[in-house]
């Protein structure tokens, strides 16, 4: 059982109402692959990083079972840098800095030996990279996406041809929303099913998750496991 990971591996920079940190390593890839690590290898990762990024976090995803020749490194450039500010919910934030760095000319090839992989997590990205993997692959069981409101704001077009072609598709509350122009989450949830993912997850922080698909929903909190048809 196999999983590619495609996303970013980068630096990030986070202010909320209880402290802030300039400079830390992140990325929708790096953290996808940490995470799943407990669960399955191997992990093939696909990514880009800049001359700045440590060689001790590679060293620890290849730890971890993560193989890193998907892994695109360029020696005259900086890694791709974020950085945001939470409110003090935790669960809304802006976008500061988005600086693309070697992103904006990253290019992702699936490696061959990445052929046949049963999952693929479409981590935070540029819709258009993540649709060049999937057309590059040959289909996974299982095809899950994240995306923010960053690329709903730049690239709508690309990521709704994107959703067309994923089963899952993973957005917080806000972001549902948006994609979907409905206040309810309920109808939100509705017109992004209709844009092609089977599933929905809809995060809400401290408040759990909500989880769509067709008439049935299933939502989980801190303590209580329910389900509604």
């Amino acid at each position: 059982m196999s999983l590619i990971t495609l996303g970013t591996m980068a630096f990030d920079a986070i202010e909320t109402p209880f402290g802030k940190i300039d400079r830390i390593v992140g990325g929708s890839a790096t953290y996808v692959a940490l995470a799943a690590s407990h669960f399955v290898k191997p992990i093939q990762q696909i990514s880009i990083v800049g001359n700045d990024f440590p060689q001790e976090e590679m060293d620890e995803l290849a730890k971890r079972g993560v193989q890193l020749n998907g892994v695109e490194i360029v020696p005259d450039k900086k890694s791709f840098f974020w950085s945001g500010k939470y409110h003090i919910d935790m669960n809304s934030r802006d976008t500061l800095v988005t600086d693309l760095n070697v992103l904006a000319d990253f290019n992702p090839v699936v490696p061959d030996n990445y052929q046949g992989a049963e999952f693929l997590m479409l981590g935070n990205l540029m819709p258009k990279l993540q649709l060049s993997v999937i057309n590059q692959l040959k289909r996974p069981k299982l095809i899950v996406l994240d995306t923010m409101n960053f690329w709903m704001e730049s690239a709508m077009e690309d990521l709704k041809e994107v959703l067309q072609k994923i089963d899952v598709l993973l957005v917080n509350d806000g972001e549902a929303r948006q994609l979907s122009g409905e206040v309810s989450l309920v109808k939100a949830a509705k017109a992004i099913l209709q844009m092609g993912p089977k599933f929905l997850i809809i995060k809400k922080g401290e408040h759990g998750a909500l989880l769509f698909n067709e008439n049935h929903v299933f939502f989980r909190t801190r303590l209580t496991v329910r389900r509604s048809i």
